[in-house]
């Protein structure tokens, strides 16, 4: 039999980012619990930032019933051994006169059919939804008054019914009982005598149970304020997440702020706003105006005295924010306070890093024949806003603030805009590239200096991250960056450590950034090639070989070429044609020596692989491993030439299907 089932556990307002974090898994931690206790059945899962709700339209009131198959010891070893008849009884929870033996394959076995009767739902249920609860991770939990549990908030109420009954239990200090709460206006509780009625009652008092529905509502609304004031508000999806999860009664209202404060920056008006506040920003022509969108939670027709709190609050940020703005333009940029900021322990101060990344930048200038005193210039400025009032306050505008501040003084664009993208991972102009890898490799190279290298998934230094914009970076701004170059170049620089270990770490980042087979971009680094622009142009023009169809035949015949000269010296080739025996070998050779004509890394590969046929004819008629030596060593040098050339693009024996 079939019947709904409602779930509600009510608590006080959760915090919308743990919610959000863990909502993935939410639903599916409940299924597994269904699928668990052979209670399957579908369900909707709800929320507000006072409840959690689960909805099912058809649940089973009862486990089906089975039947389970229990088989013991052979009958031969039974007729030695007695007691292994009382153990299997025991365990069947039978008498041993009730059991009987059944074959299987050649042998007689002890054997019981038990027939298990599924339990009650209402039984299990008290267990299934605290083991559901217990299993919810939002991070930090919290005890609240005498209840020795944990929750991430305390649980106030628990509504759990089928169809019309109540099932009475308790779970985190609080018995179940019929009845639910609406928006906090309303004080008195609602209680349910059908679980069809919820859904209506809450809707009566304030509650928009769907979120979806709470989202269309708050959509809606701000299409409505855009239309009647010729304006364009900017939707932060995760910020309008974040409000849908601690609203039950959502309403947008617009509101405004004195013009004077269009003075700041737009990135501080909007971190007031959005991190600060969980407003949305407003724009009328392209730029940024004086208001802004708040998301009221309460239930009401007059919401004056909202928008003039929300206001007032805002202002107060706004001129904080306005005073250090102009604080900030009266002290301009300097990079003396930097001495007294620590870095690290064992790496200085933010001034000693500062100076360390000009010496990589003054490398790369001379490296790319950039502007070598504009990328020392912009290295130097890049950190001078930590020491501003501003970046003191909203330290998420780091950079951005210094953008701001350098125009401010008349520093070229260009540097300017390096300083703002220096914590991002793309580059707008060469100077900006160039100081974003200063950044990043000199924290590399700083930080393995000291053996603070990832421990398996920890990387509390972002290093992983800082070797991703080195790689993205040089790779979008074609930068032919060579890492172990650059790595050996700078390390005097640094305390002694192993660069190898930093050079691999960073080239292990390459494989987030294709989508090939891994064997593809092994075999390319495996020829020890370390220019970024090289091992991505490599890459590319293997992965084009193995995806194609007849790639499976090539595979056999070269790696067959770099299996028979494995153990060979390539720097021992050497040829003599007057040892050639066969015309295979001439043939081949002749064709071979033309590659030495070739200078382009495509056409190369694909002459190589044109070689396919007459390789395959010399294995078929040549015999390599001949008791004369000298014969012998020839025959391998013409193989391992072959197998030399490849490895300008590949190590062919890496690659795997």
């Amino acid at each position: 039999m079939l019947k709904p089932l409602l779930i509600e556990i009510g608590v006080e307002e959760l915090p919308a980012i743990p919610l959000l974090k863990e909502l993935p898994n939410i639903e599916k931690k409940w299924l597994s619990i269904l699928e668990e206790y052979n209670l399957k059945a579908d369900f909707s899962f709800y929320y507000t930032p006072r409840r959690l709700v689960l909805w099912h339209r058809e649940f089973p009131t009862k486990q089906p019933d089975e039947t389970k198959e229990l088989w013991g010891a052979p009958k031969s070893i039974v007729e030695k051994n007695p007691k292994a008849l009382e153990g299997f009884a025991k365990k069947a929870g039978i008498s041993p006169e009730e059991i009987s033996y059944k074959s299987k394959g050649n042998q007689e076995f002890l054997y019981h059919k038990l027939e298990v009767k599924g339990k009650e739902a209402k039984e299990l249920l008290p267990e299934m939804i605290n083991k559901w609860l217990k299993s919810l991770n939002f991070g930090k939990t919290m005890k609240w008054g005498m209840c020795e549990e944990e929750f991430i908030r305390p649980v106030r109420w628990v509504l759990c019914m089928m169809e019309d009954e109540a099932i009475a239990f308790k779970s985190f200090c609080v018995t179940s009982s019929n009845y639910t709460m609406p928006h906090r206006i309303f004080k008195e509780p609602i209680f349910i005598d059908f679980v069809g009625n919820y859904f209506c009652e809450l809707d009566k008092k304030g509650v928009i149970l769907y979120q979806d529905e709470r989202k269309k509502k708050i959509l809606n609304e701000i299409k409505n304020i855009e239309k009647q004031n010729s304006v364009k508000v900017e939707i932060d999806e995760d910020l309008l997440n974040e409000i849908i999860a601690i609203t039950e009664y959502p309403t947008a209202l617009l509101g405004k702020f004195d013009e004077e404060f269009l003075e700041l920056p737009p990135e501080v008006i909007i971190t007031s706003m959005k991190e600060h506040q969980r407003y949305f920003p407003v724009y009328k022509d392209g730029k940024i105006t004086n208001a802004f969108v708040v998301v009221s939670n309460a239930y009401t027709d007059d919401f004056s005295n909202i928008i003039k709190g929300n206001e007032k609050v805002l202002r107060a940020r706004l001129s904080d924010a306005l005073f250090f703005w102009k604080n900030d333009l009266k002290n301009g940029l300097g990079i003396e306070g930097l001495k007294d900021i620590v870095y690290m322990d064992e790496l200085g101060s933010v001034y000693d890093k500062v100076k360390r990344e000009e010496k990589i930048a003054k490398f790369l200038a001379d490296e790319f024949k950039a502007d070598k005193e504009k990328l020392t210039k912009a290295v130097n400025l890049a950190k001078a806003d930590l020491l501003t009032e501003m970046v003191y306050e909203f330290t998420e505008l780091q950079g951005v603030m210094g953008y701001y501040y350098a125009l401010k003084e008349g520093i070229d664009e260009e540097i300017a805009t390096a300083i703002k993208e220096q914590y991002e991972d793309t580059a707008s102009n060469m100077t900006s590239a160039l100081l974003n890898i200063a950044r990043n490799l000199d924290t590399l190279m700083s930080l393995f200096s000291i053996g603070k290298t990832p421990k398996g998934n920890k990387d509390p230094f972002g290093l992983r991250r800082a070797a991703n914009h080195i790689i993205k970076i040089a790779l979008e701004n074609n930068i032919p960056l060579d890492i172990k170059k650059a790595v050996e170049a700078l390390k005097d620089n640094y305390k002694e450590f192993d660069t190898n270990e930093l050079i691999n770490f960073i080239f292990e980042r390459l494989y987030k950034f294709y989508d090939v087979n891994p064997s593809v971009i092994r075999a390319v680094l495996s020829t020890g090639e370390t220019n970024l622009l090289e091992i991505d142009r490599k890459i590319k023009l293997l992965n084009e070989i193995v995806e194609s169809e007849d790639f499976k035949e090539l595979s056999t015949t070269f790696k067959r070429v770099a299996n028979i000269v494995k153990d060979f010296d390539l720097d021992s080739i050497s040829i003599d044609e007057n040892l050639f025996e066969k015309d295979e070998e001439r043939t081949l050779y002749n064709e071979f020596k033309k590659v030495k004509e070739i200078k382009d890394l495509e056409e190369k590969l694909d002459f190589l692989i044109s070689l396919k046929p007459l390789i395959d004819k010399f294995f078929d008629n040549v015999m390599v491993n001949v008791e004369d030596e000298k014969i012998k060593h020839n025959r391998k040098s013409l193989i391992a030439s072959i197998y030399k050339e490849f490895l300008d693009i590949g190590d062919i024996k890496e690659i795997t299907l």
